[in-house]
Order: structure tokens, then sequence, then C-alpha cells
């Protein structure tokens, strides 16, 4: 984390924003700290992209069905 401090600046110098309610002649101290980005959310598309295909296509079912025929030797 990035952390800049800045102590005396010139409450004049501040954006306009920032300065409401303090007095422009006076010394302020600035402390600009980076947040931590959250962690990033996948979407439901990358998560069935990254997904493996867990059911057989029905061609591969009746083949594993059939090669089980073939063991048993049934007809």
């Amino acid at each position: 984390m990035n952390k800049i401090v800045r102590q005396h600046y010139p409450a004049a110098k501040l954006p306009e924003e920032l300065r409401i309610g303090i007095d422009p002649n006076a010394e302020v101290t600035i402390t600009v700290e980076t947040e931590e980005q959250p962690e990033r959310i996948m979407s439901l598309e990358e998560m069935f992209a990254l997904r493996r295909d867990v059911y057989a296509s029905p061609e591969e079912v009746n083949a594993q069905i059939d090669a089980i025929r073939d063991e048993w030797g049934a007809p």
C-alpha cells in the first residue's frame, strides 16, 4: 500500500471540495493512501468457460454401454 504524507501544507492550495470548513490561512497535514482493490468477481460466462465438461455426450454413453455389454457377452 502506498502512502504519502505532507505536513504544513497550505490549506488554500487544497481543492475546493477539501477546503470546506477550513481556514484558507491554516496549514494542514495531508495523508493520501491507496486503497486495496477488492477481489475481482468472475462473471457467469467466465465461470462457465473455466468449467470442465463433466457430462458425457450421448454417443459416449452409448459407446460405454456397448463396451460393458461386450465384456459381459450380452447379445
